[in-house]
Parts: C-alpha cells; sequence; structure tokens
C-alpha cells in the first residue's frame, strides 16, 4: 500500500524480475536477425549529388554490374519488365502499337483541320469579343 506522505513502496523485487523475464521473451520471440541486404527493385532510386571538392568523389571503385542490373531493371516501364499485364488496370493501354499504319494521303482515316469562311469568320469574332 502506499504511504500517507505520496510515497510509493518500491514494488517487489520477485514481481519486478518475473514483469522483466516476460518482457524480453516476448522480444525476444518477435525479433529477427536479417544477414542478407539487397535494394528494393520496385522502388525508384534517387541519387543524391556529393561536395564538389569532396575526397571520396575522387576514388574510382568498380561498377557492381549485378547492382546496375538491378537499378536498370526498376526503372523500366511496366510494358518492358513484363510480358503480359500484371494489374486489371495495366490492360487498359497495354498494346499501344497502331492496328494499321497511318497514311496520311488516304482522305478516308485522316482528317486534318480545314478552314471554312464560317470558321475563319468565328475566329475573328472571337478575337474582337476577347479585346
Amino acid at each position: 500500500m502506499a504511504a500517507r506522505g505520496g510515497e510509493k513502496e518500491p514494488p517487489d523485487a520477485v514481481h519486478l524480475n518475473r514483469l522483466l523475464c516476460e518482457r524480453v521473451r516476448k522480444e525476444l520471440r518477435c525479433q529477427r536477425l536479417h544477414t542478407e541486404h539487397s535494394i528494393n527493385p520496385l522502388k525508384r532510386v534517387h541519387t543524391v549529388t556529393q561536395k564538389p571538392m569532396s575526397w571520396h568523389d575522387n576514388i574510382e571503385e568498380p561498377a557492381d554490374a549485378k547492382f546496375l542490373n538491378i537499378i536498370h531493371q526498376a526503372v523500366l516501364e511496366p510494358t518492358k519488365k513484363y510480358s503480359e499485364p500484371q494489374t486489371e488496370s495495366q490492360e487498359i493501354g497495354w498494346n499501344t502499337a497502331p492496328l494499321i499504319d497511318t497514311d496520311r494521303t488516304d482522305r478516308r482515316l485522316f482528317f486534318p483541320r480545314r478552314k471554312t469562311e464560317i470558321t475563319e469568320q468565328m475566329a475573328g469574332t472571337g478575337h474582337l469579343k476577347k479585346q
């Protein structure tokens, strides 16, 4: 029980030890030791430039081919990464190649903008209204 002066009695040492042991057991159960580390290929890598006169910029390091391959693969668009769409939303617009070649001399499929007397007159009146 608490003393009259507002001071608390120290907790029982056995009870405190039991609580600490239980806490350590729970923490050790949830902890995992990871020894292999790599970059996330799905996350874009933003490089930060170094200071211009720093000593570590002048050190020549060999390029790691595996690391460069992972970075280049991560930046590709989905049509170059995968052979088919991975999600439903990727199916829309997956095939971007036109079904037929565009021929600008063929009037059936090519409709350029044309000006007539009416469109020129309306364009002129539109500019007058804005001024």
